[in-house]
Protein backbone atom coordinates (compact mmCIF):
# COMPACT_ATOMS: atom_id res chain seq x y z
CA UNK A 1 0.00 0.00 0.00
CA UNK A 2 2.95 2.41 0.68
CA UNK A 3 4.51 2.11 -2.91
CA UNK A 4 1.02 2.28 -3.75
CA UNK A 5 0.36 5.41 -2.22
CA UNK A 6 4.19 6.97 -3.11
CA UNK A 7 3.21 6.24 -7.00
CA UNK A 8 0.54 8.67 -7.12
CA UNK A 9 2.48 11.18 -4.62
CA UNK A 10 5.40 11.14 -7.35
CA UNK A 11 2.28 12.14 -10.31
CA UNK A 12 1.62 15.20 -8.33
CA UNK A 13 4.78 16.86 -8.58
CA UNK A 14 4.65 17.15 -12.11
CA UNK A 15 1.15 17.88 -12.26
CA UNK A 16 0.89 20.35 -9.75
CA UNK A 17 4.57 22.42 -11.67
CA UNK A 18 2.03 22.07 -15.09
CA UNK A 19 -0.44 23.38 -13.39
CA UNK A 20 1.45 26.77 -11.71
CA UNK A 21 2.79 27.36 -15.33
CA UNK A 22 -0.93 27.48 -17.02
CA UNK A 23 -2.07 29.81 -14.22
CA UNK A 24 0.47 32.11 -14.51
CA UNK A 25 0.88 31.95 -18.17
CA UNK A 26 -2.81 32.58 -19.07
CA UNK A 27 -3.67 35.50 -16.43
CA UNK A 28 -1.37 37.59 -18.54
CA UNK A 29 -2.88 36.83 -21.57
CA UNK A 30 -5.96 38.57 -20.52
CA UNK A 31 -6.56 42.05 -21.94
CA UNK A 32 -5.75 44.97 -20.03
CA UNK A 33 -3.17 46.50 -17.66
CA UNK A 34 -3.73 45.67 -13.94
CA UNK A 35 -1.07 49.06 -13.39
CA UNK A 36 -3.80 51.33 -15.07
CA UNK A 37 -6.61 50.13 -13.41
CA UNK A 38 -5.66 50.95 -9.94
CA UNK A 39 -5.93 54.89 -11.05
CA UNK A 40 -9.49 54.01 -11.54
CA UNK A 41 -11.20 57.38 -13.45
CA UNK A 42 -7.82 59.32 -13.09
CA UNK A 43 -5.53 59.44 -15.64
CA UNK A 44 -1.75 57.67 -14.31
CA UNK A 45 1.48 59.42 -15.53
CA UNK A 46 3.90 57.59 -17.41
CA UNK A 47 6.47 58.24 -14.70
CA UNK A 48 3.80 56.95 -12.13
CA UNK A 49 2.77 54.21 -14.26
CA UNK A 50 6.23 52.94 -14.80
CA UNK A 51 7.03 53.10 -10.80
CA UNK A 52 4.16 51.33 -9.79
CA UNK A 53 5.18 48.39 -12.58
CA UNK A 54 8.31 48.43 -11.17
CA UNK A 55 7.17 48.08 -7.70
CA UNK A 56 5.10 45.05 -8.76
CA UNK A 57 7.78 43.68 -10.42
CA UNK A 58 6.10 43.29 -13.82
CA UNK A 59 8.71 44.92 -15.50
CA UNK A 60 10.88 42.13 -15.17
CA UNK A 61 11.88 38.81 -17.57
CA UNK A 62 8.56 36.63 -17.62
CA UNK A 63 10.44 33.75 -16.21
CA UNK A 64 11.91 35.66 -13.65
CA UNK A 65 8.93 36.60 -12.42
CA UNK A 66 7.10 32.94 -12.93
CA UNK A 67 10.33 31.40 -10.85
CA UNK A 68 10.30 34.17 -7.87
CA UNK A 69 5.98 33.22 -8.04
CA UNK A 70 7.12 29.75 -7.82
CA UNK A 71 9.40 29.89 -5.04
CA UNK A 72 7.01 32.06 -3.16
CA UNK A 73 4.24 29.09 -3.79
CA UNK A 74 6.61 26.58 -2.62
CA UNK A 75 7.62 28.92 0.82
CA UNK A 76 3.86 29.62 1.41
CA UNK A 77 3.74 33.35 -0.13
CA UNK A 78 1.37 33.21 -2.74
CA UNK A 79 1.99 36.78 -2.74
CA UNK A 80 -0.24 40.02 -2.01
CA UNK A 81 -3.43 41.15 -3.61
CA UNK A 82 -2.72 44.81 -5.64
CA UNK A 83 -6.12 45.71 -4.92
CA UNK A 84 -6.58 45.06 -1.14
CA UNK A 85 -2.66 44.75 -0.33
CA UNK A 86 -3.72 42.01 1.87
CA UNK A 87 -1.73 38.43 1.59
CA UNK A 88 -3.52 36.33 -0.79
CA UNK A 89 -3.43 33.53 0.99
CA UNK A 90 -5.11 34.95 3.87
CA UNK A 91 -7.89 36.05 2.27
CA UNK A 92 -8.41 32.14 0.54
CA UNK A 93 -8.34 31.05 4.08
CA UNK A 94 -11.17 33.38 5.04
CA UNK A 95 -13.44 32.88 2.33
CA UNK A 96 -12.89 29.40 1.48
CA UNK A 97 -14.97 27.56 4.25
CA UNK A 98 -18.22 29.64 2.75
CA UNK A 99 -17.03 27.73 -0.85
CA UNK A 100 -16.32 24.13 1.05
CA UNK A 101 -19.57 24.17 3.34
CA UNK A 102 -21.44 24.89 -0.12
CA UNK A 103 -19.61 22.57 -2.12
CA UNK A 104 -19.99 19.75 0.89
CA UNK A 105 -23.59 20.29 1.05
CA UNK A 106 -23.85 19.91 -2.95
CA UNK A 107 -21.80 16.61 -3.00
CA UNK A 108 -23.73 15.25 0.08
CA UNK A 109 -27.11 15.83 -1.59
CA UNK A 110 -26.18 14.67 -4.86
CA UNK A 111 -24.60 11.45 -3.42
CA UNK A 112 -27.83 10.61 -0.93
CA UNK A 113 -30.07 11.12 -4.24
CA UNK A 114 -27.94 10.03 -6.59
CA UNK A 115 -26.75 6.53 -5.59
CA UNK A 116 -29.73 4.85 -4.73
CA UNK A 117 -31.68 6.63 -7.96
CA UNK A 118 -29.42 4.82 -10.33
CA UNK A 119 -29.63 1.52 -7.67
CA UNK A 120 -33.16 2.06 -8.40
CA UNK A 121 -32.99 2.66 -12.05
CA UNK A 122 -30.72 -0.49 -12.84
CA UNK A 123 -32.82 -2.73 -10.19
CA UNK A 124 -36.25 -1.86 -12.54
CA UNK A 125 -34.00 -1.29 -15.95
CA UNK A 126 -36.70 -0.74 -18.85
CA UNK A 127 -39.36 0.21 -16.56
CA UNK A 128 -41.37 3.76 -16.31
CA UNK A 129 -39.11 4.26 -13.33
CA UNK A 130 -35.82 3.63 -15.18
CA UNK A 131 -36.98 5.77 -17.91
CA UNK A 132 -38.12 8.92 -16.09
CA UNK A 133 -34.64 8.88 -13.51
CA UNK A 134 -32.92 8.49 -16.77
CA UNK A 135 -34.52 11.63 -18.25
CA UNK A 136 -34.71 13.42 -15.70
CA UNK A 137 -30.78 12.75 -14.81
CA UNK A 138 -30.55 14.34 -18.20
CA UNK A 139 -32.61 17.01 -18.07
CA UNK A 140 -30.64 18.05 -15.28
CA UNK A 141 -26.90 17.16 -16.83
CA UNK A 142 -28.25 19.55 -19.53
CA UNK A 143 -29.32 22.43 -17.38
CA UNK A 144 -27.12 25.68 -17.60
CA UNK A 145 -26.27 26.77 -14.05
CA UNK A 146 -26.72 30.24 -14.69
CA UNK A 147 -30.23 29.59 -15.84
CA UNK A 148 -31.30 27.64 -13.35
CA UNK A 149 -30.25 29.22 -9.82
CA UNK A 150 -32.30 32.22 -11.53
CA UNK A 151 -35.56 30.40 -12.35
CA UNK A 152 -35.17 28.85 -8.59
CA UNK A 153 -35.04 32.40 -7.35
CA UNK A 154 -37.56 33.72 -9.36
CA UNK A 155 -40.07 30.66 -8.09
CA UNK A 156 -38.93 30.05 -4.74
CA UNK A 157 -37.80 33.52 -3.52
CA UNK A 158 -39.90 36.06 -5.66
CA UNK A 159 -43.09 34.54 -6.36
CA UNK A 160 -43.68 31.71 -3.21
CA UNK A 161 -41.28 33.84 -1.02
CA UNK A 162 -39.82 30.76 0.88
CA UNK A 163 -35.87 31.25 0.32
CA UNK A 164 -33.85 34.16 0.90
CA UNK A 165 -32.12 35.20 -2.51
CA UNK A 166 -28.53 36.10 -1.50
CA UNK A 167 -25.96 35.81 1.30
CA UNK A 168 -25.25 33.10 4.06
CA UNK A 169 -27.12 34.33 6.80
CA UNK A 170 -29.67 37.49 7.31
CA UNK A 171 -28.54 40.42 8.44
CA UNK A 172 -30.51 40.46 11.90
CA UNK A 173 -27.70 37.91 13.49
CA UNK A 174 -24.21 38.70 14.12
CA UNK A 175 -21.88 36.89 16.16
CA UNK A 176 -18.35 35.92 15.63
CA UNK A 177 -16.95 33.37 13.22
CA UNK A 178 -15.13 30.88 15.05
CA UNK A 179 -14.66 27.50 12.32
CA UNK A 180 -15.75 29.77 9.07
CA UNK A 181 -19.08 27.65 8.54
CA UNK A 182 -22.09 29.37 8.87
CA UNK A 183 -24.16 26.42 9.96
CA UNK A 184 -21.78 25.27 12.75
CA UNK A 185 -21.31 29.19 14.05
CA UNK A 186 -25.21 29.28 13.74
CA UNK A 187 -25.78 26.92 16.26
CA UNK A 188 -22.63 27.96 19.05
CA UNK A 189 -23.71 31.67 18.59
CA UNK A 190 -26.79 30.38 20.47
CA UNK A 191 -29.07 33.01 18.79
CA UNK A 192 -32.63 31.73 17.97
CA UNK A 193 -33.58 31.31 14.42
CA UNK A 194 -30.11 31.41 13.12
CA UNK A 195 -29.76 28.20 12.43
CA UNK A 196 -32.62 28.29 10.61
CA UNK A 197 -31.90 31.31 8.41
CA UNK A 198 -28.33 30.27 7.60
CA UNK A 199 -29.95 26.85 6.29
CA UNK A 200 -32.43 28.80 4.61
CA UNK A 201 -29.67 30.74 2.88
CA UNK A 202 -28.16 27.46 1.84
CA UNK A 203 -30.78 25.70 0.34
CA UNK A 204 -31.22 27.72 -3.12
CA UNK A 205 -27.35 27.29 -3.99
CA UNK A 206 -27.10 23.74 -2.74
CA UNK A 207 -29.77 22.54 -4.85
CA UNK A 208 -28.42 24.45 -7.98
CA UNK A 209 -24.70 23.51 -7.21
CA UNK A 210 -26.05 19.86 -6.90
CA UNK A 211 -27.83 19.30 -9.87
CA UNK A 212 -25.20 18.23 -12.55
CA UNK A 213 -23.39 16.18 -10.12
CA UNK A 214 -26.30 14.35 -8.97
CA UNK A 215 -27.31 13.37 -12.57
CA UNK A 216 -24.23 12.17 -13.48
CA UNK A 217 -23.76 10.23 -9.94
CA UNK A 218 -26.86 9.00 -11.24
CA UNK A 219 -26.19 8.00 -14.79
CA UNK A 220 -23.23 6.40 -13.59
CA UNK A 221 -23.92 4.40 -10.73
CA UNK A 222 -27.12 2.56 -13.01
CA UNK A 223 -24.52 1.62 -15.93
CA UNK A 224 -22.30 0.50 -13.00
CA UNK A 225 -24.97 -1.78 -11.55
CA UNK A 226 -26.33 -3.21 -14.66
CA UNK A 227 -22.54 -4.82 -15.66
CA UNK A 228 -22.16 -5.68 -12.30
CA UNK A 229 -25.44 -7.45 -11.84
CA UNK A 230 -24.96 -9.64 -15.20
CA UNK A 231 -21.47 -11.25 -13.34
CA UNK A 232 -21.28 -15.01 -12.22
CA UNK A 233 -21.09 -14.09 -8.88
CA UNK A 234 -23.77 -11.94 -8.36
CA UNK A 235 -25.96 -15.25 -10.11
CA UNK A 236 -24.19 -17.08 -7.80
CA UNK A 237 -24.88 -15.57 -5.12
CA UNK A 238 -29.21 -15.76 -5.63
CA UNK A 239 -28.78 -19.20 -6.34
CA UNK A 240 -27.54 -19.55 -3.21
CA UNK A 241 -31.06 -17.96 -1.70
CA UNK A 242 -29.07 -15.17 0.06
CA UNK A 243 -31.34 -11.85 0.56
CA UNK A 244 -31.88 -9.28 -2.29
CA UNK A 245 -31.09 -6.80 0.12
CA UNK A 246 -27.41 -8.27 0.35
CA UNK A 247 -26.91 -9.36 -2.87
CA UNK A 248 -27.39 -6.03 -4.42
CA UNK A 249 -25.51 -3.74 -1.04
CA UNK A 250 -22.90 -6.08 -0.42
CA UNK A 251 -21.96 -8.38 -3.27
CA UNK A 252 -22.82 -6.21 -6.04
CA UNK A 253 -23.04 -2.37 -5.00
CA UNK A 254 -19.18 -2.76 -3.75
CA UNK A 255 -17.91 -3.94 -6.92
CA UNK A 256 -19.98 -1.51 -8.67
CA UNK A 257 -18.58 1.65 -6.31
CA UNK A 258 -15.64 1.64 -8.12
CA UNK A 259 -16.47 3.87 -10.96
CA UNK A 260 -18.95 5.65 -8.69
CA UNK A 261 -16.19 6.40 -6.63
CA UNK A 262 -14.43 7.97 -9.74
CA UNK A 263 -17.19 9.83 -10.81
CA UNK A 264 -17.79 11.38 -7.15
CA UNK A 265 -14.29 12.98 -7.74
CA UNK A 266 -14.23 14.03 -10.37
CA UNK A 267 -17.60 16.11 -9.56
CA UNK A 268 -15.01 18.16 -7.07
CA UNK A 269 -13.55 19.28 -9.68
CA UNK A 270 -17.37 20.39 -11.48
CA UNK A 271 -18.52 21.73 -8.07
CA UNK A 272 -15.23 23.93 -7.92
CA UNK A 273 -15.95 25.43 -11.28
CA UNK A 274 -19.57 25.38 -10.72
CA UNK A 275 -19.25 27.21 -7.35
CA UNK A 276 -18.13 30.07 -8.99
CA UNK A 277 -21.38 30.28 -11.11
CA UNK A 278 -23.76 29.34 -8.29
CA UNK A 279 -21.86 31.59 -5.86
CA UNK A 280 -21.97 34.89 -8.24
CA UNK A 281 -25.79 34.04 -8.86
CA UNK A 282 -26.39 34.13 -5.12
CA UNK A 283 -23.85 36.70 -3.69
CA UNK A 284 -22.24 33.73 -1.59
CA UNK A 285 -19.06 35.05 -0.12
CA UNK A 286 -16.49 32.54 -1.31
CA UNK A 287 -13.99 31.94 -3.31
CA UNK A 288 -15.39 31.64 -6.77
CA UNK A 289 -17.11 35.19 -6.28
CA UNK A 290 -13.61 36.30 -5.22
CA UNK A 291 -12.14 35.01 -8.09
CA UNK A 292 -14.77 36.35 -10.47
CA UNK A 293 -14.29 39.86 -8.43
CA UNK A 294 -10.33 39.62 -9.02
CA UNK A 295 -10.79 38.62 -12.98
CA UNK A 296 -12.46 42.21 -13.60
CA UNK A 297 -9.75 44.18 -11.34
CA UNK A 298 -7.19 42.01 -13.31
CA UNK A 299 -5.89 41.35 -9.95
CA UNK A 300 -2.89 38.54 -10.73
CA UNK A 301 -1.76 37.28 -7.59
CA UNK A 302 -5.58 36.44 -6.54
CA UNK A 303 -6.44 35.06 -9.77
CA UNK A 304 -2.89 32.86 -10.02
CA UNK A 305 -3.23 31.55 -6.11
CA UNK A 306 -6.88 30.92 -6.61
CA UNK A 307 -6.51 28.64 -9.40
CA UNK A 308 -3.38 26.89 -7.84
CA UNK A 309 -5.38 26.08 -4.71
CA UNK A 310 -8.13 25.22 -6.22
CA UNK A 311 -6.30 22.56 -8.44
CA UNK A 312 -4.18 21.34 -5.11
CA UNK A 313 -7.74 20.99 -3.58
CA UNK A 314 -8.65 18.40 -6.63
CA UNK A 315 -5.66 16.78 -7.09
CA UNK A 316 -5.87 16.14 -3.34
CA UNK A 317 -8.76 14.87 -4.13
CA UNK A 318 -8.29 12.12 -6.86
CA UNK A 319 -5.53 11.10 -4.43
CA UNK A 320 -8.32 9.74 -2.01
CA UNK A 321 -10.19 8.36 -4.46
CA UNK A 322 -6.80 6.37 -6.08
CA UNK A 323 -6.55 5.27 -1.97
CA UNK A 324 -9.85 4.40 -1.85
CA UNK A 325 -9.66 2.39 -5.28
CA UNK A 326 -7.29 -0.08 -2.89
CA UNK A 327 -9.18 -0.60 0.30
CA UNK A 328 -12.31 -1.59 -1.74
CA UNK A 329 -10.73 -3.91 -4.56
CA UNK A 330 -6.94 -5.01 -3.13
CA UNK A 331 -6.10 -5.93 -6.64
CA UNK A 332 -5.73 -2.60 -7.64
CA UNK A 333 -2.26 -1.88 -5.40
CA UNK A 334 -0.38 -4.15 -7.75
Amino acid sequence: MLRFLLGRLAVLIPTFIGVSIIAFSFIRLLPGDPVALLSGERVMSPERHAQITHELGYDRHIVIQYLDYLWGVLTGDMGTSIVTKQPVLGQFLTLFPATLELSTCAILLAVILGIPAGIFAALKRGTFFDQSIMGTALVGYSMPIFWWGLLLIILFSGILQWTPVSGRISLLYYFPSVTGFMLIDSLLSGQEGAFKSAVSHLILPTIVLATIPLAVIARQTRSAMLEVLGEDYVRTARAKGLPPFRVVGVHALRNAMIPVITTIGLQVGVLLAGAILTETIFSWPGIGKWMVDSVFRRDYPVIQAGLLMIAGIIMIVNLIVDLLYGLINPRIRY
